[in-house]
């Protein structure tokens, strides 16, 4: 139906206030979605809404910042520590994951088949092997300290000393082997690790990694980003 004359504006504004209402009643369900579940709208490019007593605010979770000054404190022993700390971490963190990965991989297999005895030494054999060619030229190249953090973060991730995962997979004499040539280098494969006390800031590093905020730490500290360790497929987080 055409109308003409004075009624066509009234129709006009009729239908853009219908309009208007459709809109305010998609915009509360999208609001009452989100009060009832805040994380529903993360990482859509939206606000998070919350809706309280009939007042809307909105709001946003942002990730921590880290701020040093360039070069800033490099003459406090603390820092040079904590900077170090920082840089070895970042390249031997991804090792220290896949560790205990590759752990409850081996622990499931030796659950399922009840390997024993001449079986288990030859799966364990594999297990090596594949091993020293996934890693052997990355592990090569790292120093003593960094070594020595990656002991840390394996007992850490696996639950284990390194000492323990030779012994309680390979043999007593393979663990106290390379016990013995760890101590060559000043390294201890019984090395704990105690998150509340000797390796709380380390435990920091962990727990900022895991929230995904270290590469902004990184940043922080370095003014860069950080570098990319490549670690086979394998062994990546489900």
């Amino acid at each position: 139906m055409l109308v003409f004359g004075p009624m066509a504006p009234a129709q006009n504004h009729v239908r853009r206030a219908m309009e208007k209402a459709r809109q305010r009643q998609e915009e509360m369900a999208r609001t009452q979605v989100n009060s009832e579940n805040p994380a529903a709208s993360a990482g859509a490019g939206y606000l998070r809404v919350l809706v309280e007593n009939g007042d809307t605010t909105y709001y946003d979770i942002l990730p921590p910042t880290y701020i040093f000054g360039r070069g800033s404190k490099q003459s406090d022993k603390n820092w040079r520590e904590y900077y170090k700390l920082v840089w070895r971490f970042a390249r031997v963190y991804p090792y220290a994951i896949a560790s205990g990965q590759l752990k409850n991989e081996v622990d499931s297999v030796l659950t399922a088949t009840n390997y024993k005895g001449l079986r288990k030494q030859m799966y364990m054999d594999a297990v090596q092997d594949q091993l020293f060619k996934d890693f052997e030229g990355s592990l090569r190249n790292m120093t003593i300290s960094q070594g020595a953090l990656l002991l840390k973060l394996i007992a850490r991730e696996t639950g284990l000393t390194s000492y323990e995962i030779i012994h309680d997979y390979k043999n007593s004499v393979a663990a106290g082997f390379w016990q013995a040539i760890a101590k060559l280098f000043d390294n201890d494969l019984k090395s704990n690790y105690d998150p509340t006390g000797a390796d709380k800031d380390l435990e920091e590093l962990v727990q900022i990694w895991k929230a995904g905020n270290f590469p902004a730490l990184y940043w922080s500290v370095f003014w860069e980003d950080p570098p990319v360790v490549k670690v086979p497929e394998r062994y990546s987080q489900n």
